[in-house]
């Protein structure tokens, strides 16, 4: 694993290269550029908050911050499931001509999702900083392995989205339909509390993505380091699809092309 990690590292130059050839083809000719990946959960954010803020009465200052920090990371899994399940066919030609680790190109669509996921966070902050002062300053350390454990989970995801993709092609329409069903079972519109007030903190246990939200949230909104618990969990939840694409990867790498 040490020397395959490091062959990926030598191609840096490489793989960087190719995210951001894929930044300048997505945005090329827009008038706000990256800024369009912002839009998106922004928009979300308003059209739900003027619901739920009428309906059921939630406090804009403090939903509001909430609900677009659950999108930027739900945006950031999205994007790494659903690109993962193209990242070979889409490189195809690269893996064709030169025999790289193929971890590369699922880690090619992970960078351009976490350069998406950061500038979101930055909004994210901006807004909580807006609405609540600058009281979380010395705790938005507690993001950086946040960020790290995201980086490895969502390039874990990619690997295996990709591997399964090409060997059963239907897997892309199905995510689509499990990205739905997971959307509502992640407390991304509401509060992990509102869970464990009904006895069903049992399910927070088994969602790592709560753990994600977790990580993010708590430095940011209530400028408090997440409990070890929460690091636990998501360092859990992080360490079984990598060890998964490990053994995928191991087991189909040199046999793969023929399945392309």
């Amino acid at each position: 694993m040490q020397g395959y990690l490091s062959r990926v590292w030598t191609l840096r130059y490489f793989w960087w290269a190719l995210v951001r050839n894929d930044l300048r083809k997505r945005y090329r000719g827009s008038a706000i550029g990256m800024g369009w990946s912002l839009l998106q959960p922004i928009a979300m954010t308003v059209v739900l908050c003027t619901v739920f803020c009428q309906i059921f009465h939630a406090d804009l200052k403090t939903y509001a911050p909430f609900l677009l920090s659950g999108l930027t990371v739900w945006g950031f899994i999205t994007a790494v499931m659903t690109q993962g399940c193209q990242c070979f066919f889409s490189s195809e030609a690269y893996i064709r001509q030169h025999p790289a680790p193929l971890a590369i190109y699922p880690l090619r669509v992970t960078l351009g999702a976490s350069i998406h996921l950061v500038l979101g966070l930055l909004v994210v902050l901006s807004l909580a900083w807006c609405l609540h002062g600058l009281d979380n300053l010395r705790v938005l350390i507690g993001l950086l392995p946040a960020l790290m454990l995201l980086l490895i989970f969502g390039w874990s995801l990619a690997i295996c989205m990709g591997v399964v993709n090409v060997l059963f092609q239907d897997t892309t329409h199905l995510t689509e339909i499990l990205l739905q069903i997971l959307f509502y079972l992640t407390p991304i519109l509401y509060p992990a509390d509102l869970l464990r007030q009904r006895h069903l903190a049992w399910f927070l246990g088994m969602n790592p993505l709560a753990a994600f939200l977790e990580l993010v949230r708590l430095p940011i909104l209530e400028a408090r380091l997440p409990p070890w618990q929460a690091f636990a969990l998501a360092g859990a939840g992080a360490l079984l699809p990598a060890a998964v694409a490990a053994l995928l990867l191991s087991r189909i790498e040199r046999r793969l092309v023929f399945y392309l």
